[in-house]
């Protein structure tokens, strides 16, 4: 007996063609050659779908974000990952990046929403990092002024403008980012690169998706993006500028985010005396708590944290400068970050530790 099965004739290249009584399988439209990226523009990969300047993701670039995102002189970020079929990263720990499968793309882009005159928005940057087999490699692309393309570019610039921020105008000479810069800050030990953010204990929160709000690993997990293999329970980092979460946990948050991918064994300032990852930051003295400064940059700075005392503090006193000899974190901002520094001597300032 001859069976017909009948098949529809109609063409869409996000789908894969099944009979009709079986569901369509959506696939993602990216572009992507491994042995040809990065490419010379932002379009080529196809993330987005209609004008490049609306960041409006094309299927299997997933949108995330952070619980304390990194403080970059008030830029706003929207992230996305991307991964290639039938692959998928897998749960290390906790405080540890993804183990994520060669032909990852994690991609970050910088925007403010209040450029003057005419509180314009404004994307100034793409950063890509691309998983090969030999590593992470960096691909940023820089945004033209009509918005229309990002164009790859890692000698790194800088852009003046003005934005409101807070109800406060500031004047910023943003910092794009050369890839020398980018590796000392994301490099391990060998100087292999690795990102930053995404960790279990930074994504486990909710997000607003198209089809409804859901935990972010349980969607990475719907996608294939991750295996199954989660614990329920995770340590997690809380939003600092959360004023109903604990002041500590607030401290650790914001320390672990903008500052540990440094102040970490195997990192660039590992021979510093202080560790500021979220899982090793309970213990105060990882945090600088009557601790000497490695580096005396003013006798009146006793200890890295001097408690109940700011002004005998190294800590404050790097976040409150913009002075390159002296600012922490060292790369990836211009600007003081006003709110971080309250936060931190809020902090100090609740402290009534008795230093020996």
């Amino acid at each position: 007996m001859l069976v017909l099965v009948q098949f529809s004739c109609a063409k869409d290249d996000n789908y894969i063609s099944l009979p009709q009584d079986e569901d369509p399988i959506e696939t993602s439209p990216v572009v992507f050659d491994i042995e040809s990226v990065p490419y010379q523009t932002l379009s080529e990969y196809n993330f987005f779908e209609g004008d490049l300047s609306n960041l409006n993701p094309v299927y299997g670039v997933l949108p995330y974000d952070l619980i304390s995102p990194l403080f970059s002189d008030y830029a706003h970020k929207k992230r996305f990952v991307w991964m290639p079929e039938d692959v998928s990263a897998s749960y290390v720990d906790d405080h540890s990046v993804l183990n994520f499968p060669v032909g990852t793309i994690l991609i970050k882009n910088f925007y403010f929403d209040t450029v003057s005159p005419g509180s314009q928005t404004k994307i100034l940057e793409t950063r890509l990092m691309i998983l090969k087999e030999e590593g992470w490699v960096f691909a940023n692309y820089k945004w033209n002024e009509e918005q229309t393309e990002a164009n790859f570019d890692l000698n790194g610039s800088f852009e003046a403008f003005s934005f409101t921020e807070n109800n406060i105008e500031r004047n910023v000479n943003y910092r794009i980012p050369a890839e020398a810069e980018c590796l000392t800050c994301h490099k391990s030990s060998s100087d292999t690169s690795i990102p930053i953010g995404p960790k279990p204990q930074n994504l486990n929160k909710s997000f607003s998706y198209e089809d409804g709000t859901k935990n972010q690993l349980q969607k990475w997990i719907e996608m294939g993006y991750l295996t199954g293999s989660v614990p329920q329970n995770i340590y997690s980092v809380v939003d600092w500028s959360n004023e109903s979460e604990p002041l500590e946990l607030r401290v650790r948050s914001y320390l672990d985010i903008n500052c540990a991918h440094c102040h970490s064994d195997d990192r660039h300032c590992d021979y510093r005396p202080v560790r500021f990852a979220f899982n090793e930051s309970e213990d105060i003295t990882n945090l600088g708590v009557c601790v000497e400064p490695h580096t005396v940059i003013d006798p009146a700075l006793t200890y890295i944290v001097s408690p109940g005392n700011i002004q005998r503090s190294v800590i404050p006193t790097r976040l409150n400068t913009t002075e390159e000899s002296l600012r922490m974190p060292l790369l990836g901002r211009t600007l003081i970050h006003k709110e971080g520094v309250d936060l931190i001597e809020e902090w100090i300032n609740s402290l009534n530790t008795i230093c020996e």
